[in-house]
């Protein structure tokens, strides 16, 4: 097993990583003390495959434990299904000793880390996150929140989770498009930080595709250990962690615009990270060969890089809406190179038009 901790202080965490963990998740939470109840948010994908043996593992290890599933898709990342964890929480007697845990992909882990962050002012938050998307990126970091009509996460509060728990196992559960969208955040990493990892996916692509053992554990382990030190520098993305959502201001705008269904996230970001490489390029920040062998190792993946066919205005609109905006300006995360990015406030709404049409 694989051990990453996240230095935040007294909010740090351990991320553990291994094969069949799951099975020990109530041994892993006894030495924190919480109290005896237990509320395990998921969906009704996730609990079928996995929610027996969580709630049995937390039964064993002396906790009271209350499922609590929600529908799946981002549509229900909504105030209106956390009021119904709420009513949930409070119909368990839930209090600030107890604990939420998240099971499930980044959708139950944004909508039960809100939840625990706002119930009674706060409560312990445990994320065991079963989709690959989750466990490189949205399960590390504290970032909690659901959706608004006018935009994705729009409300929502840091707040960092006591553990998290990445059983790599379940990996083998995943559909194939949700596997591959995974991988959009962990090609992420190795645009914006570290151009080792991005050719180590490059080059193996064939044994991450096939979940080899090795590979698998490389890819978590050099993700979460990318985001951790990220979440380390700038928590509350005041700074550097801004860079994080490489791909992530154009993708927003396309889930967004498509209301949520057509694409699942990971598509999503990577049609966004191939159109900000597109843009980096028209204002002569990198070269081709970026745009090039970025859209090439997407393309070998599986995932998207052209851009749906979506009313220029209507993302222009959407983009002014965005969390990263400031004083009135959408801030691109751009790469200069393989391995670095920077963020820019001034691209031409114009180019963005061309960019979308093209």
């Amino acid at each position: 097993m694989e051990k990453i901790t996240v230095h935040l202080g007294e909010r740090g965490y351990d991320i553990l990583i291994g094969w069949g963990i799951l099975s020990h998740a109530g041994e892993w939470l006894k030495p924190f003390k919480f109290g005896s109840r237990i509320s395990v948010v998921t969906n009704s994908v996730v609990r079928p495959i996995c929610g027996d043996l969580v709630e049995e593992t937390l039964q064993k290890a002396g906790f009271r434990v209350r499922m609590i599933e929600i529908p799946d898709g981002e549509v229900y990342k909504s105030l209106a299904m956390a009021e119904k964890i709420y009513d949930a929480l409070v119909d368990f007697d839930m209090d600030r000793t107890s604990t939420i845990a998240a099971l499930g992909g980044g959708v139950i882990g944004d909508l039960a880390g809100f939840a625990a962050a706002t119930y009674m002012r706060g409560v312990h938050f445990i994320n065991i996150p079963t989709t690959l998307l989750a466990q490189v990126d949205s399960a590390i970091g504290g970032k909690t929140g659901v959706d608004h009509p006018k935009g994705k996460n729009l409300i929502g509060a840091f707040y960092q989770p006591r553990l998290v728990l990445c059983d790599l196992s379940l990996m083998k559960t995943l559909p194939d498009r949700e596997l591959l969208a995974g991988m959009a955040e962990v090609v992420k990493y190795g645009v914006i930080l570290d151009p080792g990892f991005f050719s180590f996916v490059e080059s193996h692509v064939q044994e991450i595709l096939k979940q080899e053992s090795s590979a698998m554990t490389e890819v978590v382990r050099s993700s979460s250990a990318a985001k951790a030190s990220i979440v380390e520098e700038d928590e509350r993305e005041s700074g550097r962690r801004v860079i994080l959502n490489f791909g992530h201001t154009l993708g927003h705008a396309i889930e967004s615009l498509t209301g949520y269904t057509r694409y699942v996230h990971g598509e999503a970001v990577s049609m966004g990270m191939a159109a900000a490489a597109r843009i980096s390029h028209a204002m002569k920040l990198c070269d081709e060969d970026v745009v090039s062998r970025l859209e090439k190792l997407l393309t070998m993946i599986g995932l998207p890089t052209a851009l749906p066919a979506l009313n220029p205005e209507e993302v222009i609109r959407i983009l002014s809406h965005d969390k990263k905006v400031r004083d009135g300006k959408v801030r691109f995360v751009l790469p200069e190179r393989i391995g670095k990015v920077v963020i820019r406030d001034d691209v031409d709404p114009n180019l963005i038009r061309s960019v979308l049409k093209a």
